[in-house]
């Protein structure tokens, strides 16, 4: 599977009455009208200020946003005689709207009021300025709308990577976590995690309320990893930068040896990175998990070792035959063959007297005129001419178009 564009999930839903009771909001809504709507929903996590809709357009209107209207919405409306006025607020709550948030602390217009009592559209007062107001709807909204599923695995930080851990139950996801917190880093999940999906494409893994700060490892139990190494050894939340699927090895399957190319695992529409590594007896898990999530690192560096190595082996493979005959000068290329002046072993070709070859005896065994001076001084060389059994008088290198 290759990487391709994240595209964003569905979106979950809330009521505007779970927004009036939020206590992490972070700001104080007042309610001031519409009690018969708090059971409306809210969908988009994205707020809308409408402004053109109090003069009559209604042109891009989403009914499911939180609608907020500030001083300047607000100094528009209270320009109009109280006809007008009437007119635009009704004609604005009958688009079937989830809630209005207002952000004067003053009064408000009653014209607002009446048409929000009217349609049974929540109406509320913020004790906050429109840019706090709107950043404090959107984090709340991020958190409550973000698509979210659960999966049964392992979620550790390794160097600042996350590594979501994955396998059948027993193959040992929970004591390589167990492991890499020996080795200092950080649990964020056990069995099960949490993961959620946040704009622009990224996907953060959480651990069940119930389970938080636990590992249960066969054999001892379960581990309290707060309680036992302290609160540098968990995180609440990590992005998941990788997943490591744990298989059992198995000589008859094939495992990528070269890393070249890459796997990826959707969550939530999102592809992220995804390695296969086979588990046996011997096998140093924790180092594996490191070695994978500095090669993360370095990836993310724009450093990929394998296609680096590739490179270069194909690079060299392509320049051989031209470096080893095109690239050298001609008086290597023309030169003979040097030998050494040591004696010949006995039971070589060479070290049988031939008078053909112009031996003085067969005592000495050395050559009248096979071996003189050639080329650069101190270099021997091949009298021309001569005949010879072995291949090393053969030029390891030969000229372009000469057999």
């Amino acid at each position: 599977m290759t990487a391709g564009r994240s595209a964003p999930p569905p979106m979950a839903e809330i009521t505007v009455g779970d927004l009036v009771v939020e206590p992490r909001l972070g700001m104080k809504l007042q309610r001031l009208a519409g009690e018969a709507g708090l059971g409306r929903p809210i969908r988009h996590p994205r707020i809308q200020k409408s402004g053109l809709a109090l003069a009559g357009h209604y042109f891009g209107v989403v009914p499911t946003r939180i609608q907020v209207l500030g001083e300047t919405e607000l100094s528009f409306l209270e320009s109009m005689d109280l006809d007008a006025r009437g007119v635009a607020a009704r004609g604005f709550f009958s688009l079937g709207l989830s809630c209005v948030v207002v952000t004067r602390r003053g009064e408000i217009p009653r014209a607002l009021i009446q048409a929000a009592e009217a349609t049974g559209t929540p109406l509320f007062q913020s004790d906050a300025r429109s840019s706090r107001t709107i950043n404090e709807l959107h984090a709340f909204l991020d958190e409550k709308l973000a698509p979210t599923t659960s999966l049964h695995g392992v979620l550790v930080d390794v160097f600042g990577i996350g590594l979501l851990l994955l396998g059948k139950s027993g193959i040992g996801k929970s004591e390589c976590a167990v492991e890499l917190v020996l080795r200092g880093h950080r649990l964020v999940a056990d069995d099960v995690v949490r993961c959620e999906w946040r704009p622009p494409g990224m996907v953060f893994g959480a651990p069940a309320d119930v389970l938080r700060h636990h590992v249960e490892v066969r054999g001892l139990g379960v581990l309290n990893i707060k309680d036992l190494f302290g609160v540098t050894a968990i995180r609440e939340r990590k992005r998941i930068d990788m997943v490591v699927q744990l298989d059992e090895w198995d000589e008859k399957k094939e495992y990528d040896r070269l890393g070249v190319d890459d796997r990826f695992l959707e969550i939530l529409n999102t592809p992220i990175r995804l390695v296969i590594v086979p588990v046996r007896p011997g096998r140093d898990m924790g180092a594996m998990l490191e070695m994978a999530a500095r090669d993360e690192l370095l990836r993310r560096a724009g450093k990929h070792s394998a296609r680096e190595l590739l490179s270069r082996l194909e690079e060299n493979a392509g320049l051989a035959p031209q470096v080893a005959i095109e690239d050298q000068p001609e008086s290597i290329v023309r030169a003979p063959v040097s030998v050494s002046v040591a004696p010949p072993a006995p039971n070589s070709s060479v070290a049988r007297p031939d008078p053909a070859q112009g031996w003085h005896d067969s005592d000495s065994r050395q050559p009248a005129a096979s071996v003189h001076e050639s080329g650069p001084p101190g270099r021997l060389g091949i009298r021309e001419g001569a005949s010879h059994e072995s291949s090393a008088w053969i030029p390891a290198v030969r000229p372009k178009g000469k057999e």
